[in-house]
């Protein structure tokens, strides 16, 4: 499925890959971590928060990346970041149009922040997802930018 995914299959990808970060029932998330994901794909964080990255320049280490594998370290991060953006109200996650087709079989998703308020943007990201051949996540490197 990864290699042929026509608008209806990145649509669908979206709606749930952007529905499983703003889902407040805990067993619903689990639910659609493994809709989504491969029981051993993985999620990493590419650009850490500053002051991990701060940390590991005092080490002279190099930028290291955070990783999650499988569906339990999956849940505990989705969960995270439901508890710090979306549980406060202040902030819910949508998507940045639909998913598109990538060179080398990938897919990326664009995503925001977006304030409950007011509309605004106060973060944004885009996923580069590799895909397994039941169309379920192998890995997912995700970019945090600026709104």
């Amino acid at each position: 499925m990864s290699n042929d995914l026509d608008i209806t299959a990145l649509t669908t990808l979206t709606e749930q890959y952007i529905a499983l970060w703003n889902e407040a029932d805990p067993a619903a998330r689990t639910k659609l971590i493994s809709e989504l994901w491969a029981p051993d794909g993985s999620q990493v964080l590419t650009d850490p928060p500053q002051e991990i990255r701060e940390a590991a320049a005092e080490l002279a280490f190099p930028i290291p990346y955070l990783s999650v594998r499988g569906h339990r370290e999956l849940d505990a991060r989705v969960t995270r970041a439901y508890e710090m953006f979306i549980a406060p109200g202040e902030y819910t996650f949508a998507p940045r149009g639909v998913a598109q087709r990538l060179a080398g079989g990938l897919v990326g998703l664009g995503w925001a922040m977006v304030s409950t308020a007011d509309g605004s943007e106060g973060g944004a990201g885009y996923d580069v997802l590799a895909l397994d051949a039941d169309g379920r996540i192998r890995s997912d490197h995700q970019y945090i930018g600026p709104a």
